[in-house]
């Protein structure tokens, strides 16, 4: 007998494009050692799941009889929560995972066999490209070079990185030629197995103040790539981005990304975007809203809005095309032989 719970897609025998577990026939069953009976039934998001039993009102306070809706993924959920319904709005997140994600009716994989994963909205696609280390990068820095920081945030009692900022506007735009590939974690495919994070155009001038900016900027770099490689494959052209996670807090990284995008950069009103894509599943699911469309417009609002500035972008824009997408083909090689004499990354 199967039960009825939210399943977040990971390595199981499900079928992407039909949103379904796999046919008896397909190969996964037999590569992993997982039955159909050891699965759960699936349902679509904003489906109710059951009610609130009495046993469990008494242990977490919540009213007994109250409906319990099915919700998307984390990152699908930020998706939804961010307004992002369809092609033509792109949703960026700043999180330990830096992701770029639209939301698409058909199956598309912007990387070959790499399938978009289940949207928050039934019978939908999110196509997610990937930053493994995004801004854990951040919590990196703080590590390794943020000393000072940490110190006087313990002394003024608060977060470290609300201090980063300071050394984003020390550094001019571009990093005095710093730029920086963020494959601390290499891929799957984009970039390959055997990338390693790399940095380049070091001189005299720079301190870790430049190294800073230039992981900020590296950041939107490779996420401006992946952004390129979506609109490449659904054949639609964002006209607006939102930007949500933790990283959206900063201004100044902000800046950096409508710059670097060359599109205009909006926050939503709350970062927390991915508990406010489960809260819309439960509001269409509770009947609050008759429809996903109606749910975001109520529920959603715009935040702040960073523009692109003409120069920060014609510098930005220069770089990319002429440094960071020439790096991974060029260092590629190298990264290979590293990789063959030292044995990392494995």
């Amino acid at each position: 007998m199967s039960t009825r719970l939210p399943v977040k897609v990971g390595y199981l025998p499900f079928d992407f494009k039909r949103h379904q577990w796999s046919g008896h026939r397909d190969w996964t069953w037999k590569a992993l050692p997982i039955r159909p009976d050891m699965l759960p039934e699936l349902i679509p998001c904003g489906s109710e799941l059951g009610v609130i039993t009495k046993q469990a009102a008494s242990e977490t306070g919540i009213p007994a009889g109250l409906s319990l809706i099915s919700a998307g993924a984390d990152k699908a959920c930020e998706v939804l929560g961010s307004g992002c319904l369809g092609p033509e709005t792109g949703s960026l997140s700043y999180g330990t995972t830096a992701t770029y994600n639209s939301t698409n009716r058909q199956y598309m994989e912007a990387i070959r066999h790499l399938p978009p994963y289940p949207a928050a909205m039934p019978n939908t696609f999110n196509t997610e490209m990937i930053v493994q280390r995004g801004y854990w990068m951040v919590s990196w820095f703080k590590r390794e070079f943020g000393l000072r920081e940490q110190q006087l945030a313990a002394q003024q009692g608060i977060a470290p990185e609300t201090l980063f900022d300071d050394l984003l506007e020390q550094v001019p735009p571009g990093s005095m030629g710093l730029v920086l590939q963020p494959y601390w974690n290499p891929g799957i495919r984009t970039p390959g197995p055997e990338a390693k994070g790399a940095m380049i155009g070091f001189g005299d001038v720079h301190t870790r103040a430049h190294i800073y900016r230039a992981i900020i900027e590296g950041l939107a770099y490779a996420l401006r790539e992946g952004k390129e490689l979506s609109e490449k494959r659904t054949n639609v052209k964002i006209q607006t981005l939102k930007v949500s996670g933790g990283g959206s807090q900063s201004n100044h990284a902000m800046q950096i990304t409508a710059d670097i995008f060359g599109i205009t950069a909006e926050r939503p009103h709350t970062f927390e975007t991915s508990g406010l894509g489960a809260a819309i599943n439960a509001a269409v699911g509770a009947g609050l809203y008759s429809n996903y469309q109606e749910a975001v417009t109520r529920m959603t609002h715009a935040g702040d809005k960073f523009e692109p500035i003409a120069e920060n972008q014609r510098i930005y824009d220069q770089l990319y095309k002429e440094v960071y997408q020439k790096m991974y083909s060029n260092l590629n090689p190298l990264y290979k032989s590293i990789q063959k004499i030292t044995g990392y990354p494995k």
